[in-house]
């Protein structure tokens, strides 16, 4: 006696007839297909046991409806991307979605390298100096108006230059008779002690420290021999062709001031009225 074989859902003979087992037991194709197939969820038909079905966040698809929804390429065998339930291949969605590069005006592909400035995007390839036109990279620059330069540019065309080295100034720096200069430039003219944040004075527009001018071309005090460089509030008194400090002009006798007061010359020396009246 044969042992019967059936459709497990139908109980037809499976004998000389293609079926398909299941863990329930064997099925024809068309109670497999009408239970266990899954529905299209582009054309909603059913995907039948001879269609190579795909599926993507428990949708599922036959091969020939699993399309780019812009341009109806077939995703079967390319990367694509879900934006707002839309299934899109890579060109679309970079077209639509990604960011254009500001230089060439092409899409900026999501992964590659590039460089985001002011709500701008470039390839980094297309970032360039405005000047030598080389890519700037991940290197520092700055931007003026609308071009961009690399640092070395922009210091060679556009930073002030120091009056005595001639080199571009980059930082900090100090202003002389509205010139540029570096601080460490910018010294004394007989001793070359830096001036930057020291009082100086100048002569025939050189720069010189208190000290250095003071030996060189001020005033010698009368009394202490001393430079008269009126720093510091410094006063002095001028007599004839001597000078003294304030707190250096005093009798010289008595030793007192005689700022504000009658003197009187004697030789070499001045006197208070009381002690040249001794004379």
């Amino acid at each position: 006696m044969t042992e019967c074989f059936d459709c497990d859902n139908c109980k037809e003979s499976l004998y000389g007839r293609k079926y398909i087992q299941m863990d329930v037991g064997p099925y024809c194709i068309a109670c497999y297909d009408a239970h266990f197939a899954n529905t299209c969820n582009e054309c909603k038909e059913l995907i039948g046991h001879d269609c190579r079905e795909l599926y993507y966040e428990d949708r599922h698809y036959h091969e020939h409806c699993f399309r780019c929804f812009r341009c109806d390429r077939s995703l079967a065998d390319e990367p694509f991307t879900c934006q707002d339930e839309e299934l899109l291949c890579n060109d679309c969605y970079c077209s639509e979605f990604s960011s254009k590069c500001v230089a060439c005006e092409k899409t900026v592909m999501p992964g590659s390298r590039k460089l985001e400035y002011n709500g701008q995007t470039w390839h980094e390839h297309c970032f360039l100096c405005s000047s030598c036109q080389q890519p700037i990279g991940s290197r520092s620059f700055v931007p003026d108006k609308k071009d961009y330069y690399c640092v070395p540019c922009y210091e060679s065309k556009f930073a002030p230059r120091c009056t005595r080295c001639k080199k571009s100034l980059t930082k900090g720096g100090v202003t002389y008779r509205d010139e540029p200069w570096h601080k460490e430039c910018f010294v004394c003219t007989g001793c070359k002690t830096p001036l930057a944040g020291q009082q100086f004075t100048s002569q025939e527009d050189n720069p010189y420290c208190v000290k250095c001018f003071g030996n060189l071309y001020a005033k010698k005090c009368s009394a202490c021999a001393k430079p008269i460089t009126g720093f510091g509030g410094g006063k002095y008194v001028s007599f004839e062709d001597r000078h003294w400090h304030h707190n250096c002009f005093n009798c010289a006798r008595c030793a007192s001031s005689l700022v504000g007061k009658g003197f009187v010359p004697h030789n070499d020396e001045v006197l208070c009225r009381d002690c040249s009246s001794d004379l």
